[in-house]
């Protein structure tokens, strides 16, 4: 069972948002679990407090190193093993899908550290984490959000949370294509029609029209993750040509 420990001044927020939908079914069912430990029970000072003023001046506060350190390794205890930690960092390496698929092959526990304020002291990163992770390039009041969007990320891709791999195999990000359009019923909303070939019933050219669809978004909305990529098929060189057609008027 693949299990993620967050730390964080709110427990409740965090054992609220991912016991509902999907990941809270997974949990109910094994094949995942998850507990958030309030930072502020491992504190010495009578105040429960977590933070003070920044060493050099400056705005806001920095928590402090020690109740950090001591609840993670409260985790460790429980769990009578080490466990690699993450720190949610506006200055930590951009997370990825490809992070999300690293995270849940190489490992079965994972701690996340949700930090406040200004930050935490340098001493506990340096000490207690194995590597920094960034949502993106701007900043939170508070590591949960990131923490949250993680574990949702990993836990995913954990055996048994979903049907079956397809389910986010096909999906943005996966395989370093966007995904392509999706459609349900009705058949015509507002005037927009579903697109003819995926009503045709041509399993074999349904699959050509989203691998082309996929293609032309991440040309379009995502031209570095398109240059990354790399065709080797005949299939795919094929519908390249196709793709370099239809965007040859975008391009001039």
């Amino acid at each position: 069972m693949y299990r993620i420990d967050i730390l964080t001044l709110f427990p409740e927020t965090v054992e609220t948002v991912l016991s509902d939908s999907v990941i809270g079914r997974a949990r109910a069912a094994g094949h995942i679990d998850f507990r958030a430990w309030q930072i502020r029970d491992y504190t010495l000072n009578r105040q429960h407090q977590v933070d003070d003023a920044p060493y050099g001046g400056g705005n806001g506060c920095v928590m402090y190193a020690q109740p950090l350190a001591d609840c993670k390794r409260a985790v460790e205890a429980d769990a009578g093993r080490s466990i690699h930690t993450i720190y949610l960092s506006p200055v930590g390496k951009p997370f990825s899908q490809q992070d999300s698929l690293r995270l849940a092959r190489e490992y079965d526990r994972l701690i996340l550290v949700c930090g406040h304020y200004e930050g935490v002291d340098e001493r506990f990163i340096e000490e207690c984490v194995d590597e920094e992770l960034s949502l993106g390039d701007f900043v939170l009041t508070g590591g949960e959000i990131p923490a949250l969007a993680l574990a949702d990320s990993v836990f995913r891709l954990v055996p048994g949370v979903l049907a079956n791999d397809e389910c986010f195999e096909d999906e943005s990000h996966f395989s370093g294509l966007l995904e392509y359009p999706q459609y349900t019923r009705p058949e015509i909303w507002e005037g927009r029609a579903v697109p003819e070939i995926l009503r045709s019933g041509n399993h074999a050219a349904i699959a050509k029209w989203r691998r082309l669809q996929s293609l032309l978004r991440t040309k379009l909305r995502r031209p570095d993750m398109f240059a990354r990529l790399k065709f080797e098929t005949k299939q795919d060189v094929k519908l390249l040509r196709e793709l370099d057609e239809m965007t040859a008027g975008d391009e001039e």
